[in-house]
């Protein structure tokens, strides 16, 4: 009869525990989920051709730059980039834009300039699942979809960081092509 009496509190529990919602794996995870269905949907209408617009700035230099990377049938075809502002007195003329075509993506020639690494939006959605909204001590993690439901905000920033912090995407704009 001991035995019956554990019986009943142990069913409560166990349906208690399996009935709880899961606690997310990441920072916005549904708000990821919801964009990235959206990001499908704009992917498969498109026919996977789109290109899309990175901003960035430095409060500390002040000045900004946007990097714009273009894919055709899921393939980068291009990445160019230019600074935005203020840039003109410390960076080269031959540094302030550039244009790479698919064969030179990402290559060595412009390793150590601010512009955004050329990925496709698949890759940056993977990006922000696998890196940027994990789950850290002593970090602040942002997310937004304002282009039509497409990731626009994704990335954190250390708690207490005073200049140029954030690690992530912004992205300006999505269109097809």
């Amino acid at each position: 009869m001991k035995n019956r009496n554990y019986l009943v509190p142990l069913l409560f529990i166990t349906i208690f525990l399996f009935s709880c919602s899961p606690e997310e794996d990441f920072n916005y995870q549904s708000d990821l989920e919801s964009s990235q269905a959206s990001w499908l949907e704009f992917k498969e209408s498109s026919n996977n051709s789109y290109k899309y617009v990175v901003s960035k700035g430095s409060v500390f230099t002040s000045y900004g730059w946007e990097t714009t990377i273009t894919v055709l049938n899921g393939v980068i075809i291009e990445r160019d980039f230019k600074y935005t502002s203020g840039a003109e007195d410390f960076i080269p003329e031959d540094q302030l834009e550039w244009t790479e075509n698919e064969y030179q993506i990402n290559s060595l020639d412009h390793q150590y300039t601010s512009a955004f690494y050329a990925l496709t939006l698949d890759e940056v959605y993977e990006k922000a699942k696998r890196e940027w909204l994990i789950k850290r001590k002593g970090a602040i993690s942002y997310f937004e979809s304002e282009n039509n439901g497409l990731i626009s905000i994704c990335g954190y920033s250390e708690k207490g960081c005073m200049d140029d912090c954030f690690v992530g995407v912004i992205v300006k704009a999505v269109e097809a092509l």
